[in-house]
């Protein structure tokens, strides 16, 4: 009889009832709560990130830009005319512009005192010539970070480079030579930009 297959299509497969309906309506809004939630939470954590050099700040405080670029970064102490004062000056310079992004310091509201030494390693030696094919060049560094206004120490840390570079060959003098320097510039890279990043660290949390 026909009022026996109403629940059914004409290929016998039942028909969602009610129940059913509202399950799937039910399911669907759920998918859709969660992207929302998600999204919600997503929006929120960016706001906790500040650009560096952004124009403002998501909370309305200082930028960080502006922070960053009043810390008054001091000459490293170094032995003049050795290796040591020239890397000395690298490292300064690299901090400087990682602070200031290359423009013009504020007037400076912290002071920033680096003490650093390096080292060098052979870690692959020719077993025939006893002569090292790569060695290792290493930066490790001290600071702090004084507030200019009470003489308080707020900061204070360590950070370190390990940066290896290949000697070609005793008779390749200025290839040596030449792969030194590099990594020393690397090295001084790495450490500028770990102590910018805990400046940075710093001023955002108060840390």
């Amino acid at each position: 009889m026909w009022w026996h297959d109403k629940g059914t299509d004409r290929s016998g497969v039942s028909a969602p009832r009610g129940a059913e309906r509202r399950e799937a309506a039910g399911s669907a809004h759920g998918r859709i709560m969660r992207a929302a939630a998600a999204l919600a939470i997503a929006a929120l954590a960016g706001g906790c990130f500040q650009p560096l050099y952004g124009e403002q700040s998501p909370t309305g405080g200082p930028v960080l830009r502006d922070q960053l670029s009043a810390v008054d970064v001091l000459q490293i102490g170094a032995p003049k005319g050795t290796d040591e004062a020239r890397i000395a000056v690298e490292v300064r310079n690299a901090l400087l512009y990682d602070l200031t992004g290359g423009g013009y310091a504020a007037p400076p509201t912290h002071r920033l005192k680096i003490a650093m030494a390096s080292t060098r390693a052979s870690i692959i030696v020719d077993v025939n010539t006893s002569r090292p094919d790569v060695e290792n060049y290493g930066l490790n560094v001290t600071y702090t970070l004084t507030e200019i206004a009470t003489g308080k120490i707020v900061v204070t840390g360590t950070t370190f480079a390990r940066v290896s570079y290949d000697i070609p060959g005793q008779e390749q003098r200025y290839a040596r030579v030449r792969g030194l320097r590099d990594a020393e510039l690397r090295a001084a890279r790495v450490v500028a930009d770990n102590i910018r990043m805990r400046l940075s660290s710093y001023f955002i949390a108060g840390t």
